[in-house]
């Protein structure tokens, strides 16, 4: 956890996405507000009022999923729940990483928090202090079809409040029971009810996606600022920016991204210098940016608004209401909200990367460009940005396929009772792999954009461009001559990974407090 960490009240069903963004980036210390502990100590005394009573409850002294009929004597109720635990981490596959893994524990205390899952307050402030000290558990990133809920990586969550496997600390894995006690906690016996609220739920799948929302953000950003400056490098026009022809359509991304667009490049020497030439219109990929980014952006934002429903919706099942004493056995666990929200991200991850990798092309056709062949002096002996456009090529091409829905998805589980599943978690999960090649993407066509600008030069771009073209030149030098440009990709690739961007477009993402469009 950083050392420079700020305090974070959590109030379950009002955590925006502001919040959970810093959560991912890690700099929060979590706390519940008390109205919300107020709210899991009555839901537990609503559960412990009907163990009294003797009531058969689904949940709570049965079995579950096919065996849910199979009433479960008082003496193996804790017995009951530990097994669960235990017998549903199966996953497999790499560990995710930290930062999921912080959203996973935020969005599961979120969850809890709301007072509808019926266990302990005391297992709650144990997820805090472990989140707290930086102790994450290990969660294979594989085994989850999204219903009921993500059963088998949230099993593997729960094993460190057993005190069972390992866990993470400042990336090295320690055992969770040694982990346990250098926070002064001892190993959690599971009463009624609680391993199947810390096991049912969309928690995986929604860090997941909001890890896809995010980095998405970046590249979108990126690749707005990288279309501008591509447009200055083949000395493209404005025009198509003219916010009367957007109004015209009333698409509300479509009149940000252009509004974004014009601000930027206000005041370019290198656009002032050909306001008279008589060009006419430019290809799709320039001409476009406002349809294309602007229908990106639209994307994003309805995929925000679902994801932050869901980091403070209560999931699990059964569900608690303290009002009547009821338990109510529902499907809040299947995820195929998230699993929308995860498809419709992929579309616009696949789209900015696809519309950049074009303008790549186009500054390299000379016909088209008005620039040096592949952006190089002496061609045929010097091969330029060649085969850097194929590689960015490969990478948006990959994106078409893992752009298929996850969501149409479905195989039955557990004997066909789970018989249909939202695959939310895969659909989640591909998004890590697209914004890679998405950043790789852009990255290559803003160093090939600049690569072009320096034709142009003493001429400038826009105030607000020039800066980041010298962030650029930082990175990368200018290509007099063929050399090694794998690691010049590579550092692209995270410029157009990163989160810090000029207000002008980091206002229009979701996560920005003014990001309305």
């Amino acid at each position: 956890m950083s050392s420079t960490a700020y305090d974070c009240c959590l109030t379950p069903g009002e955590v925006d996405l502001a919040t959970l963004k810093a959560i991912y980036h890690g700099n929060v210390k979590l706390r519940l507000n008390d109205e919300a502990r107020q709210r899991v100590s009555a839901a537990r005394q609503t559960v412990e009022t009907i163990l009294d009573s003797g009531e058969v409850v689904y949940g709570i002294n049965t079995g579950f999923g096919k065996l849910a009929q199979t009433t479960i004597p008082a003496d193996h109720l804790a017995e009951l729940q530990r097994n669960l635990i235990l017998s549903h981490s199966v996953g497999l596959g790499d560990l995710l990483p930290d930062n999921v893994v912080r959203l996973v524990m935020a969005t599961k205390i979120i969850s809890l928090g709301r007072g509808h899952s019926g266990i302990r307050l005391e297992l709650i402030d144990a997820l805090i202090t472990l989140y707290n000290a930086g102790i994450m558990p290990c969660i294979p990133e594989k085994g989850s079809v999204g219903a009921s809920g993500d059963l088998a990586p949230l099993a593997h969550l729960s094993l460190m409040l057993l005190g069972e496997g390992q866990v993470r600390v400042e990336g090295e894995l320690v055992p969770a029971l040694q982990a346990l006690a250098s926070v002064g906690l001892a190993p959690f016996e599971p009463a009624p009810k609680e391993g199947l609220a810390l096991l049912n739920g969309t928690q995986v799948s929604t860090a997941l996606a909001l890890r896809g929302l995010f980095e998405a953000e970046n590249v979108f950003a990126a690749g707005l600022i990288a279309g501008a400056f591509s447009l200055e490098a083949i000395k493209g026009s404005v025009k198509p920016f003219d916010a009367r022809i957007h109004q015209a359509r009333g698409q509300q991304g479509q009149i940000a991204v252009a509004a974004a667009v014009s601000t930027l490049l206000n005041g370019s020497e290198i656009l002032s210098s050909h306001l008279h030439c008589g060009r006419v219109q430019d290809p799709y990929s320039i001409r476009c940016v406002p349809q294309v980014m602007g229908a990106c952006l639209d994307n994003l934002h309805y995929a925000a608004r679902i994801l932050q429903i869901e980091a403070n919706a209560a999931s699990d099942n059964p569900l608690v209401f303290t009002d009547t004493g009821e338990v109510i056995s529902g499907g809040n666990f299947h995820a195929e909200p998230v699993a929308f929200a995860a498809d419709i991200i992929a579309l616009a991850v696949a789209e900015i990367g696809a519309i950049s990798e074009r303008r790549l092309a186009l500054l390299l056709d000379s016909g088209l460009s008005g620039l040096p062949p592949f952006l190089v002096q002496n061609g045929g002996v010097n091969s330029g940005f060649m085969i850097a456009q194929v590689t960015a090529a490969a990478l948006a091409s990959e994106n078409k396929s893992l752009a298929h829905p996850g969501s149409v998805d479905s195989l039955p589980t557990s004997a066909n009772q789970e018989d249909h599943v939202s695959m939310a978690t895969y659909a989640a999960r591909r998004l890590g792999a697209m914004c890679f090649n998405t950043a790789a993407v852009v990255g290559i066509e803003a160093m090939a954009a600049a690569q072009g600008m320096e034709f142009h030069r003493p001429l400038q771009s826009s105030p607000l461009m020039e800066p980041l073209f010298g962030e650029i030149r930082s990175r990368v030098a200018f290509l007099d001559k063929d050399r090694l440009l794998a690691p010049d990709i590579d550092a692209m690739r995270l410029w157009a990974s990163r989160s810090d961007w000029p207000e002008a477009v980091s206002q229009l993402l979701p996560s920005h407090p003014k990001g309305e469009v």
